[in-house]
């Protein structure tokens, strides 16, 4: 057993503006969100929503699309930071009540003033 404790300073990436990729089929996609402590704003093929969020913990919150255009939006994901190191964090995701979970980076690129 080692006695590496992973970073987890989730209190630096509650706002910001951020970015992550995703691979969509062949296709390496990228998303920008703003996040303050109750809205975030994604920025994605030119197209921008915005949600509510709920912190649970300082690691852990819940994302609602405040204007969801189908049923599959309508569906809260809940986020959790897993690691942090430096200027980006480790999250795993999912639709609440539901078990698959997906994992992906986020990398702060500013703060908010």
């Amino acid at each position: 057993m080692g006695c590496y404790t992973p970073e987890r300073n989730c209190e630096n990436f509650k706002t910001g503006t951020f970015e992550f990729e995703a691979v969509v089929g062949t296709e390496v996609l990228t998303t920008r969100f703003k996040r303050n402590d109750s809205i975030e704003i994604d920025y994605f093929r030119g197209k921008a929503d915005t949600s509510s969020i709920r912190w649970i913990n300082n690691c852990e919150y819940i994302v609602r699309k405040l204007h969801p255009k189908n049923m599959a939006e309508e569906q809260a994901i809940h986020m959790k930071i897993l690691t942090t190191d430096g200027n980006s964090y480790l999250f795993e995701y999912n639709v609440v009540g539901e078990s698959r979970k997906e994992r992906g980076t986020a990398i702060k690129v500013s703060s908010l003033p």
